[in-house]
């Protein structure tokens, strides 16, 4: 299956399967819905992201369904001497589509950028609830090494 699969950047024409996938999510409690009252929030952030110079949003493809997505972040920091770093969020694989080998890809995707723009270092975050996830991304090579904190302020 993964030999159609394709990761590109993401479209407007995506947001539907995109949202859909966010709602779906029962672990993330990002507070996602398919309500159509919220779809203007989605295309708002959508065309905040796709006009960015460091954040880009991909969808894996397969034969034009949108089967998972990820975003990537760049920063610069002065610590690591100055050194790009690369932040991986909002991977999502959809559900009947895990154990495929196409979160795998996305990863692999991401690193690949990083490497391209000469970062230092890729990051993610992962729900303390997903350990299945933790084991997926502990076997691409990631390593647990920080602890994060976060503040709800909406």
């Amino acid at each position: 299956m993964t030999e159609k699969l394709i990761i590109r950047r993401a479209r407007e024409t995506d947001l539907p399967a995109l949202i859909a996938l966010f709602a779906a999510d029962d672990v993330g409690g990002h507070g996602d819905t398919t309500d159509e009252s919220a779809y203007e929030d989605y295309l708002r952030a959508f065309n905040v992201i796709d006009a960015s110079q460091n954040e880009q949003l991909f969808v894996a493809d397969i034969e034009g369904e949108v089967v998972g997505t990820f975003e990537i972040m760049f920063s610069r920091t002065l610590t690591d001497r100055g050194s790009l770093s690369m932040v991986v969020e909002a991977v999502q694989t959809r559900s009947d589509m895990r154990g495929k080998g196409i979160g795998a890809r996305m990863i692999e995707y991401a690193v690949e950028e990083a490497r391209r723009r000469d970062c230092r270092t890729v990051r993610l975050t992962s729900n303390m609830a997903r350990t299945d996830a933790h084991r997926f991304y502990e076997r691409l090579g990631f390593a647990k090494s920080h602890f994060g904190f976060k503040m709800k302020l909406k």
